[in-house]
């Protein structure tokens, strides 16, 4: 497959980056509002599914911020698959819940890692073979209810090893934890801005996670380079609303993932609504799309 000219294309990051930067003219002259009767909920809410809830037990790790840091490299390659406990840690450091506050007119629900606008754009899903208390599927991870949904039983770790042009580190992950930034419940606020957020609060929730991860004693890995429309595809998602952004590899098993690729259905899982409209930007799509890989050679590349 021919290389995408888009991802190349230099010039479009750019323009992006030049009509969306604020100056001091940009801010006075704004005419925008904040619309808080169509204000988007935080959460993405399956409606159908089942949860599996996850334990709020979990252990200490006893290991300082800085010292979690610095051992990143320290666990680099060891063999070791997380439990149910040890990936309850992993997602409530990293984008769970800590507290919730009330104000007039609702509440704000603040999480592990800081986000622009306290808007929380960022799903997280479980890719996973079979764990020792967790069986072989895909997860949707729900901050609200503390649990996990199964979108798909059985083991696609294959699909993200072609996506990602087989990543050692995919290859040999027991877990790979998939983010996708949903554009609206950002750009409610900020609009066109939007995918500027995507790489910072994106950026928090990942270092908060490596270094957990490194506390915890497990190898892991941040992978940006995939062919979206498999993974977008894999996950089940709207890619005109929400898409993938980044994964991260969970710790590491000798044996590399199967070869058999599973069928992959549509599922059209029903979800609540954000809000009762939502507001296209264009630009959002198309600095994606002028960001994707479409091929595993452009990965590779």
């Amino acid at each position: 497959m021919e290389s995408n000219p888009a991802n190349s294309d230099i010039s479009r990051a750019w323009n992006y980056h030049d009509a969306t930067k604020h100056s001091q003219w940009s801010v006075h002259s704004s005419r925008h509002y904040l619309d808080w009767a169509n204000q988007p909920i935080p959460l993405k809410i399956y409606t159908t599914i089942d949860p599996i809830p996850l334990p709020r037990n979990a252990d200490q790790t006893g290991v300082s911020a800085l010292s979690a840091i610095s051992a990143l490299e320290a666990v680099s390659g060891t063999n070791a698959t997380p439990s149910m406990a040890d990936l309850a840690r992993l997602l409530f450091f990293s984008a769970g819940i800590t507290k919730k506050k009330s104000y007039t007119g609702g509440e704000i629900y603040f999480r592990a890692a800081s986000c622009t606008g306290a808007l929380y754009e960022f799903e997280a899903y479980l890719v996973c073979g079979n764990l020792p208390d967790l069986k072989a599927g895909i997860y949707h991870f729900g901050p609200g209810d503390f649990a996990l949904r199964l979108l798909r039983a059985g083991d696609y770790r294959p699909v993200l090893a072609k996506a990602t042009a087989g990543e050692p580190n995919v290859l040999h992950a027991p877990v790979t934890i998939v983010f996708a930034g949903t554009y609206w419940r950002n750009a409610w606020k900020y609009r066109t801005r939007t995918y500027r957020h995507f790489g910072w609060d994106n950026g928090t929730i990942l270092a908060n996670m490596l270094a957990m991860a490194a506390a915890s004693g497990f190898p892991a890995r941040v992978v940006l380079g995939f062919v979206d429309s498999e993974v977008n595809s894999l996950l089940d998602l709207d890619s005109e609303r929400e898409v993938a952004f980044s994964m991260v590899t969970i710790g590491h098993a000798t044996q590399e993932v199967p070869t058999e690729m599973p069928d992959i259905p549509k599922l059209s899982f029903p979800t609540v609504p954000l809000s009762q409209s939502e507001v296209a930007y264009p630009e959002l799509r198309e600095i994606h799309a002028a960001s994707s890989l479409s091929s595993a050679e452009e990965v590779t590349a």
